[in-house]
């Protein structure tokens, strides 16, 4: 018999199973993951970017906005 694997939700920090049976994990519920999303849409967490990422960006030839559209 396998153990069951819990951590804690990165939202409300209660157990939440980390079982394929748990579709909102690592979330404990689908309010804690709806939660997140929200912080991330409001920009409260951010991936940082280093300037190596920045001169990989700079170097990439970008497309006007007209031309993404058609």
């Amino acid at each position: 018999m396998t153990a069951h694997k819990t951590a804690a939700c990165p939202q409300c920090r209660q157990p939440s199973s980390l079982e394929k049976s748990n579709r909102f994990r690592p979330f404990c519920s689908e309010r804690c993951k709806l939660l997140d999303l929200g912080e991330w849409f409001a920009e409260k967490h951010s991936i940082p970017v280093s300037e190596s990422d920045s001169e990989i960006e700079d170097a990439v030839p970008r497309t006007q906005d007209s031309d993404r559209l058609q």
